[in-house]
């Protein structure tokens, strides 16, 4: 015969177990992991996403967004706004953006414009202390303060930079090696 509520004790057990080693452990050990911010702050990983930012090469005129829309038309709460740069003397479209708008309160951190840019252009930030008085206007981020350079992406996320990098050289390099190729070698006469 087993008596009436030995399962509950049983759980009251484990459970005063667990609080009370937890004062003892590491926090990468199941200890406790409260940490005193402003004062303190977590480790940052890597994978850590918040708010979108764009990426630039060299100068923020070298930007690498093309404006193609992709992501704009991908975003969940379609918070992203994009106008496409156009010649001045053609009116031919450029490849690059006049107006690339994100509105950090419709924002979701879900990363969905991360991964469907074909460009390597959009990516998600550590920052997460966004603040501002007016929701409406305050929020919505151009173009200007969304540039962010590439030396800034390799700092904050060094696994996904390098490769990234790598791979946009190896393209550069291809594209030259195809040109020079197409290219007819000059001849003296």
């Amino acid at each position: 015969m087993t008596l009436f509520g030995t399962g509950v004790l049983k759980g009251l057990i484990v459970t005063l177990k667990n609080f009370a080693t937890s004062y003892f452990r590491k926090p990468d050990n199941g200890g406790i992991f409260t940490v005193q911010y402003p004062e303190e702050r977590a480790k940052e990983i890597e994978s850590f996403r918040n708010f979108p930012f764009l990426v630039y090469d060299g100068t923020p005129e070298k930007i690498r967004c093309v404006a193609c829309g992709i992501c704009e038309r991908e975003c969940p709460p379609k918070c992203i706004h994009i106008v496409m740069e156009t010649e001045a003397g053609t009116g031919k479209p450029a490849k690059r953006p006049a107006v690339f708008e994100i509105d950090y309160g419709l924002c979701m951190n879900c990363g969905m414009c991360e991964d469907v840019c074909p460009f390597d252009s959009i990516y998600m930030d550590h920052a997460f202390e966004v603040t501002a008085s007016d929701r409406t206007q305050e929020l919505v981020r151009p173009k200007e303060t969304l540039l962010k350079s590439n030396d800034y992406f390799l700092k904050i996320r060094p696994g996904t930079a390098t490769p990234v990098d790598q791979k946009r050289r190896a393209a550069e390099e291809k594209k030259k090696t195809a040109q020079a190729a197409a290219t007819p070698p000059k001849t003296n006469p």
